[in-house]
């Protein structure tokens, strides 16, 4: 899929400089000059092509009297689909993802609290039936702001 300068410009606005008003996609709009529909259009399109993965803010989860770990179970290969319905169940589960590795099903848990996560892992094992489940907290945090340069991409002809 080619993009041309409003898609650019688009994916600019979206991973930098996105509004926290309350119509931030006529705000968007605006800025890149064209309408809200048309801006709208050109994100769905943007997202069914792949270009655009996820739409949404991000939160200092520490800093809203969270904390999270990463935890990695061994799932049987024909127990995953089963295993990853009642883990996508808890909403505290920010990610849940297979790996080629011996530990196959990784996910992320966030809670209010060290206990709250204990518990939770405990009611996870119980319900999947997988007793040994990692638990990784983390001991240094790293955020990485990544912006991407698309200004050098070629205009669609």
């Amino acid at each position: 899929m080619s993009l041309d300068h409003i898609d650019r410009n688009i994916l600019r606005v979206i991973q930098s400089d996105f509004p926290i008003v309350s119509e931030p996609y006529k705000q968007i709009a605006a800025t890149v000059g064209i309408t809200e529909e048309e801006l709208l259009a050109r994100l769905e399109r943007l997202q069914q092509s792949g270009i655009i993965r996820r739409l949404g803010g991000l939160f200092d989860s520490r800093k809203l009297g969270y904390t999270g770990t990463l935890c990695a179970m061994k799932v049987p290969p024909g127990d995953i689909d089963r295993v990853a319905k009642i883990i996508d169940e808890y909403p505290g589960i920010t990610h849940n993802y297979l790996r080629d590795h011996e530990y196959n099903m990784w996910f992320t848990l966030l809670a209010e609290s060290k206990e709250k996560i204990d518990s939770l892992l405990n009611e996870i094992k119980e319900r999947t039936g997988i007793s040994h489940v990692l638990n990784l907290p983390s001991l240094n945090v790293f955020k990485v702001r990544v912006n991407f340069d698309i200004s050098e991409v070629q205009d669609a002809e």
